[in-house]
């Protein structure tokens, strides 16, 4: 892996974080409009729970990247050359634009065109996002890593409020067609400070190591890892994947449920991101981990009884809502990714840092894909009561797994030194 570019070439911590920070923006758009915003549009039009669940299939190359991770990291670092991130960025960008223009043009449905022109979406994105954050870990200094992290997290939220928030008011307002249109253009723009920015001076060196995924698994600090990655999501993503379609089956309108998400995002949702790093920093990962999935069973538990009694005000479910899918998870999720980077083999924190991904991308599909199946035959308040169970019992697997993980930085030198 190359160093941190010197001298005149060395790119300012504050450039960087725009650059990558507008990325991440722009990756969340598109996550949030098939995650969050297309399962609402497609609920409102009476498509049953089970073929909406499907959505969740678009999740495969997220979940899968770790397989073409070492190609597109040789690809980027040459063994001498300019880094590529830029090409592969600009390349990317306009390729997933060219697809939402596309679904635009065809409408909402029927579910499978849409869902085909989506998952080649997913697959441009997600090899984009190797080389994203190859390059943040790689340009910014150690003691600036925390920047990276800030984009990473905040930039989530933020995009995901355009994708689920913003874009459900547009549909609301002026129609899926334009709509759609308008998140493309976003899209393009946000990537436009990459382009243009400090992945356009890189520096021509020379690189002795090539990423190897086999390294990575190797490690016994990234298998451990992998297996804390998988529990945590299951506890924090599962109960929350039929969300958008249980409020509108309780009464709640497009724009309602656009303001939900866009606000949930913008600012609980940042909110949490910058609480958790502070927490992490005083409590340290494990604590806040655990803290936040007992915040999380708690809320699934809310869901679960507002299912079996629908009495319950719908002023209620709002607070609920926006703390469950943006406060407690941006908490705990800031402390999550802080592990995967203190887990990453500098070396090759791409292929490191995506097989972690990887994780959460695959328990996020195969719950996503469950979720529908089960509410739509055994209803919501099966549905919820279960994934409060599943937080339940992730309490313990997690605090086991995690003892012996702290020391991170000592191992990994460790682990270096005898390679």
């Amino acid at each position: 892996m190359t160093t941190v570019p010197s001298g005149s070439h060395a790119p300012s911590p504050a450039g960087v974080f725009v650059a990558v920070g507008g990325l991440y923006i722009a990756q969340s758009v598109i996550g949030g409009l098939t995650m969050l915003g297309l399962p609402a549009v497609l609920r409102s039009q009476g498509l049953p729970l089970d073929q909406i669940g499907l959505l969740y299939l678009t999740v495969i190359p997220w979940a899968f990247k770790f397989l073409w991770s070492p190609y597109v990291e040789r690809f980027r670092l040459p063994a001498v050359g300019r880094n590529r991130s830029r090409s592969i960025v600009f390349a990317g960008g306009l390729l997933c634009a060219a697809g939402l223009v596309s679904i635009g043009l065809t409408g909402p449905y029927p579910l499978a065109p849409v869902l085909s022109v989506l998952l080649l979406v997913a697959l441009i994105t997600s090899t984009v996002d190797i080389a994203c954050d190859g390059y943040a870990v790689e340009t910014l200094a150690k003691e600036h890593h925390g920047w990276g992290n800030t984009a990473q997290v905040g930039g989530s939220y933020l995009g995901s409020a355009l994708g689920a928030g913003l874009f459900l008011i547009l549909v609301e307002r002026i129609g899926w067609s334009y709509a759609t249109f308008t998140m493309a253009s976003l899209v393009i723009l946000l990537g436009l400070p990459f382009v243009f920015g400090p992945a356009s001076r890189s520096a021509v060196e020379t690189r002795s190591h090539a990423p190897s995924l086999l390294l990575a698994l190797k490690r016994p600090q990234v298998q451990r890892g992998l297996m804390i990655a998988a529990i945590y999501v299951a506890a924090q993503k599962w109960g929350l994947s039929m969300l958008g379609p249980f409020l509108i089956d309780r009464g709640f309108d497009l724009a309602s449920i656009g303001i939900l998400n866009g606000v949930g995002s913008m600012i609980v949702g940042f909110s949490g991101a910058l609480l958790g790093g502070m927490l992490v920093r005083l409590w340290g990962g494990t604590t806040v981990l655990i803290l936040a999935i007992l915040l999380q069973t708690m809320l699934l538990a809310a869901f679960a009884l507002f299912s079996f009694d629908g009495s319950l005000p719908r002023a209620f479910i709002i607070p609920i809502a926006i703390a469950s899918s943006s406060g407690v998870m941006s908490v705990g999720f800031v402390a999550l990714y802080s592990q995967f980077m203190g887990w990453s083999d500098p070396k090759q924190a791409g292929v490191d840092f995506t097989l972690f991904q990887c994780a959460d991308g695959m328990v996020s599909m195969a719950g996503g894909l469950g979720a529908g199946w089960i509410s739509e035959h055994f209803g919501y308040p099966f549905f919820f009561t279960a994934a409060a169970i599943v937080s339940v019992l992730a309490i313990p697997a997690i605090g086991l797994l995690m003892r012996g993980m702290n020391d991170n930085a000592v191992v990994l030198a460790q682990l270096s030194d005898g390679r």
